[in-house]
């Protein structure tokens, strides 16, 4: 994309003053989506970048949560798995079952509405230049998780931002040469929360990840989401704690695998 036309659109975007939460791969964990929601400053969009259910023991209550914040969402592999639109033999024996799980859980409206969400990438007026995906805009159920993952993906973007999911590791991939490497938050505990800003440049492409609401695996147990500020031209990356033993407890209490409870302890 020409400078002339990114700087174009950037500046039209900048005055509309938006602010976007940036919510993805909650995973049926209502207690991670409550402490998220609790700690996130008031915003104009709410986007949902897919995962909403699968895993954790509680898909309606999120479902429900989630549609009462916004319109905005896409359809992650474990929504579609969930709703019977796609074949679990690519999911590991955990994931499947959790699958089936929530299949028998969720109430007819809830399943009907998974079933419709759309696939991405998305696109929202407000937001003219950036586009909204679970996996990839290269394929939705792609995982992004090293820079040679990211490459083509940028590299065949259309817009200056990309805002994904699936991979559940909060940070971002660009076009800088200086940031090759992709770029990860970094926080000074363990425990609390946490706020780390990242000032995004005119004419690079971006790729970026708010990270895990309800199952984090990159190695910090947190809930994570973030959120975008149109006018400043940046995205503030979220770590908040949040009821883990509540969350552990009713996957124990619902005859889950035992395994999607401790993994939560662990961030993996």
């Amino acid at each position: 994309m020409p400078a002339s036309v990114r700087r174009a659109i950037i500046h039209q975007f900048a005055r509309c003053k938006v602010r976007i939460l940036l919510l993805s791969d909650i995973h049926s964990n209502v207690e991670a989506l409550e402490g998220c929601v609790a700690a996130a400053p008031v915003c104009d969009l709410v986007v949902n970048l897919g995962d909403i259910v699968g895993y954790g023991a509680n898909p309606n209550e999120v479902i429900e949560r989630s549609r009462s914040m916004g319109k905005h969402f896409v359809r992650g592999n474990h929504d579609k798995a969930a709703a019977g639109l796609m074949d679990l033999k690519d999911f590991n024996p955990i994931a499947g079952m959790a699958a089936l799980w929530t299949r028998e859980q969720l109430s007819p409206e809830n399943l009907e509405w998974l079933r419709g969400l759309p696939q991405g990438p998305i696109h929202i007026p407000e937001v003219p230049q950036a586009q909204f995906v679970h996996g990839s805009p290269i394929d939705e159920d792609e995982y992004v998780v090293t820079p040679r993952d990211a490459l083509e993906p940028l590299m065949a973007t259309k817009v200056p931002l990309t805002f994904f999911g699936h991979s559940h590791v909060q940070g971002a991939f660009s076009t800088n040469p200086s940031e090759t490497g992709g770029l990860r938050p970094i926080y000074k505990t363990v425990g609390q929360k946490e706020v780390m800003e990242m000032q995004l440049k005119q004419g690079v492409e971006y790729l970026i990840n708010p990270g895990s609401v309800g199952q984090p695996r990159d190695g910090d147990w947190r809930a994570a989401f973030a959120v975008f500020e149109s006018e400043e031209y940046r995205v503030s990356f979220h770590r908040v704690p949040y009821n883990l033993k509540s969350a552990q407890d009713r996957i124990l209490a619902a005859n889950l695998p035992q395994r999607l409870a401790t993994r939560l302890a662990t961030g993996r």
